[in-house]
């Protein structure tokens, strides 16, 4: 099996008139977390939407583990296992708890090591409000209810787009622990995190992009030390 989860290779992408990535290429490594960041607009979010087939590229190519994915549609994408936990978590807020898992269940070929149980065991406060409407959870356990969700499909690599925005310090703590533990699981996580801290933290790897292009990638050691780069990329520390 490669040792390349997902590879983007120069993607080029137009949203309505405006040229948003230019030449995009990163790797995320299997079984590693890339961490993707930039400020506000550098347009990692539309990288993610490109990925999972929302907005196709114009050039360029992505794969997974290899196989070429970036001519599917969303559907076919997210079947070949590519699981997305959306900015603003994006739950169905008129479903229960457990019918917004049970509607994303799906296995991998052979694999489905992410079954109903052990997404439960995985988010305790889930297990305890299974028939309650995701719409009453509050935003911490609706982040929780997105990242099961994505994994219901038992995703080969995982989109996570923003997953501590608007949370408090200790849910953003409980985030932070899972992904820790999905990573220690053999998960490829591609992460698109404002909190740099805590990308830092739970990254191997980092890409930063400004204005659509990739101003660096590298290993999270290279970056976390150098203060003037992350100061001109991400205007933080």
């Amino acid at each position: 099996m490669p040792t390349e989860a997902l590879t983007l290779s120069g993607i080029d992408v137009l949203y309505a008139d405006s040229h948003v990535l230019h030449g995009v290429s990163l790797t995320l490594r299997a079984g590693r977390v890339l961490a993707l960041l930039g400020r506000n607009g550098a347009g990692k979010t539309t990288c993610m939407h490109a990925i999972v087939g929302f907005l196709p590229p114009r050039g360029g190519e992505i794969r997974l583990f290899g196989e070429a994915i970036s001519r599917l549609s969303p559907e076919a994408i997210s079947h070949k296992g590519v699981g997305f936990v959306p900015q603003g978590r994006r739950v169905f807020a008129s479903l229960t708890v457990r019918e917004n898992l049970l509607v994303a269940e799906q296995s991998q070929g052979a694999t489905r090591a992410w079954t109903l149980d052990r997404v439960l065991e995985l988010f305790p406060s889930l297990q305890e409000r299974q028939l309650q409407h995701a719409g009453s959870l509050s935003g911490g356990e609706q982040q929780m209810l997105a990242i099961g969700r994505a994994l219901m499909g038992n995703p080969r690599v995982l989109l996570m787009d923003e997953p501590s925005e608007g949370l408090a310090p200790l849910i953003v703590a409980e985030v932070g622990r899972t992904i820790a533990r999905l990573k220690e699981a053999g998960q490829s996580i591609l992460l698109v995190e404002q909190n740099v801290r805590l990308a830092f933290d739970l990254a191997d790897d980092v890409v930063l992009l400004n204005t659509g292009r990739v101003a660096f990638a590298g290993t999270v050691d290279q970056v976390r030390d150098d203060q003037a780069m992350i100061t001109q990329h991400l205007g933080v520390f």
